[in-house]
């Protein structure tokens, strides 16, 4: 299983806090940096869209939230020829550490978001240090 992000990986994201894209931007997302963070604005659902630049075996996502801003009830989806497929459901616990979530089973996806339904967060931010998408290249 390798990351399968890379320089050519278009990410479009529903908010940054106070849209400051400088100090939270979607950006810090994969810089693989500890002290870095992409950060919602306020406001439910949030989501971040992946965009690989080919169809790529997807069969891991791990997210490591900022305890206290995780997503609680989320989904991924593809989004291919204007068509968005639920692909799965999946339940992050409020805790600071890297959580690594499954898909049922590897899919072939070149387009996608994962969707935060709902925060921990009261206002309903989404803090994230690190996401990581796995899987094979075709």
């Amino acid at each position: 299983m390798t990351t399968l992000v890379d320089e050519s990986t278009r990410v479009r994201v529903s908010s940054v806090l106070n849209r400051d894209t400088k100090q939270f931007g979607k950006k810090y997302l994969f810089d693989g940096e500890e002290d870095t963070c992409w950060n919602s604005d306020q406001g439910s659902p949030q989501w971040i869209h992946v965009n690989l630049e080919t169809e790529c075996d997807v069969s891991e996502i791990q997210i490591k939230f900022q305890g206290g801003f995780a997503g609680k009830d989320c989904c991924l989806e593809s989004h291919n020829d204007e068509q968005i497929k639920k692909v799965m459901d999946f339940y992050p616990e409020d805790v600071n550490s890297l959580q690594s979530f499954k898909l049922p089973e590897s899919l072939k996806l070149s387009s996608f978001r994962i969707v935060f339904n709902s925060s921990t967060d009261f206002f309903g931010r989404i803090t994230i240090y690190q996401l990581s998408i796995l899987g094979e290249k075709s």
